[in-house]
C-alpha cells in the first residue's frame, strides 16, 4: 500500500512548485519552506514555513516540528551539513546527504569530478579575496569565468575578458553568492559550440535512466531558452551518459539530476551538476517526454516504478523576465501568446520582481521529428509577447 509520506521541500521556487504538484497528484503531504512568504511552491503545498535555511538551529527546529519522512532540497543556501544527522534519524534526504553537501558547493563537486573521478573539465582554481582572484586569473588566463562557490541561476557569475574586469567580477561574485563563503572558482573559457543538460534519473531499486539531451542558451549565467531533443552524435551521447552515471553513482541516492556538459570541437567537457530538477528541464512541461522531469523526480524520490522515458515530441522553452523591481506583478499579452496551437504559458507566481528575474516560461511543441529551430523560435516569440507589469516597491 502506498502510504502518504510527509515531504519537506527546502526552497520553494518554480521548480519546487512543479515538484509539489507532481507528488500531490500521487497523494502525499508537503511542507514548503523558504526564506520569504508566498513563494511559488508554498502556494500549492499543504503547509509552509518561513525561515533562514542558513541558520542551522532554525532548520533543526522546523525539521523537529514536522518530523518529515523525506527532505527535498531545492536550493543551495541551506546548512546541508545538518543533513547527515537527519539521515541518522531515519529521514530520507534527496538524493542523499552526501549528494546535497557535494553539489551545493562548486569546490566539492569540481574536486570530486576532476581529481577523484578523473572527468574532463575546464581548467580551474579557487580564490578567496580580490588579490587571490587577480592571481588566479593570471594563472588560468583570459578570458575566464568567475563563479561563487554557492549560487544559482547565474547569480554572481561573470566573464573576465581583461584585467580591468577583475575588480567588478569580484564585487559581483560577492553580491550574488548564496551562503557565507566568499570563495570563488575561476574557470578557463571553453570554446564550446553546444551546451547540454543530460537529465539523469537514479533509482534505489532500478537502473539509471537518461532523458533525451536538452540544449540550452544562457545569458548572465542563467538559461534563456532550452530545447529537446538536442541533436548530438551517438558517441557524444554515450560518453555523456557514462560520465553522468559515474558521478551520480559516486554521490549516491535516488532522484533526478541535471548534469551539464560543454560540447567543443575537441570533445566533451563536464561542467556542473544539480541534484534536483533543472531549470532547462522545464522544456519537459511542453510534453516532450511521457513523464516530465518533475514527475520523474517524484517517482524516483518515492521509490515508484519508472518503466521507461520516451521522447514524445519536439519542444522548447523560453523565459519570461521582469525588467524592474516591483510588487504585485501582473501579466499582459498572455492571450496573444496562447493563440497558436502547440503553445503554453506558465506563470510562476512570484510575489515580487527585480531586473532579469524569471517570472514565467513560454512553452512550444511540435510533432516528433519536427524542426527544433522553428519550435524554439515560436517559444521565444511567445515569451516576448508577455510583459510583466508591477507596482513600485514600497518605501522603507
Amino acid at each position: 500500500m502506498n502510504m502518504p509520506k510527509k515531504i519537506m521541500l527546502l526552497g520553494s521556487g518554480e521548480l519546487g512548485k512543479e515538484f509539489v504538484i507532481a507528488v500531490k497528484r500521487l497523494g502525499h503531504h508537503v511542507i514548503a519552506v523558504d526564506s520569504y512568504n508566498d513563494a511559488p511552491a508554498q502556494q500549492v503545498a499543504d503547509e509552509r514555513e518561513v525561515i533562514d535555511m542558513l541558520d542551522g538551529n532554525a532548520l533543526d527546529t522546523v525539521v523537529a516540528r514536522h518530523q518529515p519522512d523525506v527532505i527535498v532540497p531545492e536550493i543551495e543556501a541551506i546548512r546541508t551539513e545538518r543533513f547527515y544527522e537527519y539521515e541518522k534519524q531515519g529521514v530520507q534526504v534527496v538524493p542523499s546527504a552526501r549528494a546535497a553537501n557535494f553539489t551545493m558547493n562548486r569546490r566539492a563537486i569540481r574536486d570530486l569530478a576532476s581529481k577523484e573521478l578523473g572527468l574532463r573539465t575546464a581548467r580551474f582554481c579557487y580564490a578567496s579575496s580580490h588579490e587571490e582572484l587577480a592571481a588566479a586569473v593570471a594563472e588560468i588566463g583570459l578570458p575566464c569565468v568567475v563563479k561563487p562557490l554557492m549560487s544559482s541561476s547565474g547569480k554572481g557569475q561573470s566573464t573576465v575578458r581583461n584585467e580591468s574586469d577583475i575588480e567588478k567580477a569580484w564585487s559581483y561574485s560577492q553580491s550574488g553568492k548564496r551562503g557565507d563563503s566568499a570563495e570563488v572558482i575561476v574557470e578557463s573559457f571553453v570554446p564550446f559550440h553546444t551546451e547540454i543538460t543530460l537529465l539523469t534519473v537514479t533509482q534505489n531499486n532500478g537502473p539509471t535512466l537518461f532523458c533525451p539531451p536538452i540544449g540550452h542558451r544562457q545569458e548572465r549565467g542563467d538559461y534563456q531558452e532550452s530545447w529537446q531533443p538536442c541533436i548530438i552524435s551517438e558517441k557524444e551521447l554515450k560518453e555523456a551518459q557514462y560520465i553522468a552515471e559515474k558521478v551520480t553513482r559516486s554521490l549516491t541516492g535516488a532522484g533526478i539530476w541535471g548534469v551539464e556538459f560543454f560540447l567543443a570541437d575537441d570533445g566533451l567537457y563536464f561542467s556542473e551538476l544539480s541534484p534536483r530538477p533543472h531549470d532547462t528541464g522545464m522544456v519537459t512541461l511542453a510534453g516532450t517526454q511521457n513523464l516530465s522531469e518533475f514527475e520523474l523526480h517524484a517517482r524516483a524520490v518515492l521509490g515508484l516504478p519508472i518503466p521507461d522515458i520516451e521522447l514524445m515530441r519536439t519542444g522548447a522553452s523560453a523565459v519570461i523576465l521582469a525588467c524592474k523591481s516591483g510588487i504585485n506583478p501582473r501579466y499582459a499579452g498572455i492571450e496573444d501568446a496562447l493563440r497558436e496551437a502547440g503553445t503554453d504559458i506558465r506563470i510562476f507566481g512570484k510575489p515580487v520582481t527585480r531586473p532579469y528575474r524569471r517570472m514565467g516560461v513560454s512553452l512550444a511543441s511540435g510533432q516528433p521529428g519536427s524542426d527544433v529551430e522553428s519550435v524554439k523560435l515560436r517559444a521565444v516569440a511567445n515569451a516576448a509577447k508577455v510583459t510583466v507589469v508591477c507596482d513600485e516597491p514600497k518605501s522603507a
